[in-house]
């Protein structure tokens, strides 16, 4: 029988601990992509507590994946007018390549279906293939691309994927 991917909220009291977590999958996730700097100062500026406490007052909400009690993963949710942005999902390496993602997007677009939202929408680096093909995979259309300055002499350079329920 397979293990239910469940999603964790993740309370004010937990940031600190999801912050750490992040940057873990983060430097294992996009080391070898952008390199060490540019992760170190993406993690501080978006997955840092601070950063963390700032989008949930816009209306972020996070969450663990976890299977069982075991954490494989978190993801990070904002509804907008109109549709649910996807601002991050991450897997755990080891958890990678057996249907996760998959259904964690599943579960994303049940989220939106329970906000009402007809969609949701991400960003992924260009450079990302596993990921763009995990999307594509799902139904995700890609409708745009954005290179965004971050500051700090870096630039994110993204495609931009939807998926209508």
């Amino acid at each position: 029988m397979e293990e239910e991917l469940t999603f964790v909220p993740v309370g004010q009291r937990e940031r600190a601990g999801l912050a750490a977590y992040a940057a873990q999958l983060w430097h294992a996730a996009y080391d070898g992509m952008l390199g060490k700097g540019q992760v170190d100062y993406m993690t501080e500026k978006f997955q840092s507590a601070p950063a963390l406490a700032e989008q949930a007052e816009r209306g972020y909400r996070y969450y663990y994946l976890c299977l069982g009690k075991e954490r494989v993963g978190y993801c990070g949710v904002c509804p907008e007018p109109g549709r649910l942005f996807l601002s991050k999902l991450y897997l755990d390496g080891a958890h990678r390549g057996r249907g996760l993602g998959q259904r964690a997007l599943a579960d994303v677009a049940g989220i939106a279906r329970g906000l009402g939202l007809p969609e949701f929408y991400l960003t992924v680096y260009k450079g990302n293939a596993p990921a763009i093909r995990a999307y594509e995979r799902f139904g995700c259309r890609r409708t745009d691309a954005v290179v965004t300055d971050i500051g700090g002499g870096y630039v994110m350079d993204d495609y931009i994927y939807e998926y209508a329920l």
